[in-house]
């Protein structure tokens, strides 16, 4: 579990509070990242390569949370098909988690950094190559 504290997202409303784990984040991101066109992958690292291999989705895969004094920040790693433009595909990625994120968190996050780490040409699936 991350040592990183919990985010309170609740009003003084005096019903009580509600506090979001970063972890949480992380799954919501990594799942609004899938549904973009033109991404092929989350790099992940070898954890998550076993954790899959035994039937278990690794939603956060390729996603880092980081909780600073000026806000949330979120660095996402992915593997893009060849032949899509990047930079729209990387645009796409950040409008679609920032929405999604708003929507079901109410939270506005500082910063979405986009790292492409590998393009994936056609015809092979080479998904294992991208986990560390």
């Amino acid at each position: 579990m991350s040592e990183q504290p919990l985010l309170n997202v609740s009003d003084d409303t005096g019903l009580g509070k509600v506090e979001i784990a970063p972890e949480v984040i992380e799954v919501i991101t990594g799942i609004a990242a899938t549904e973009v066109d033109g991404l092929f992958a989350m790099r992940g690292n070898f954890a998550t390569g076993v954790v899959e291999r035994f039937g278990k989705k690794a939603h956060s895969k390729g996603v880092k949370v980081e909780l600073t004094n000026s806000g949330i920040l979120i660095d996402l790693y992915v593997v893009l098909n060849f032949g899509v433009s990047i930079p729209k595909v990387a645009e796409k990625l950040q409008s679609n988690i920032r929405q999604t994120l708003k929507n079901m968190t109410a939270l506005e996050i500082d910063e979405i950094n986009i790292h492409v780490v590998g393009i994936q040409m056609d015809g092979k699936d080479q998904t294992d190559e991208y986990d560390e």
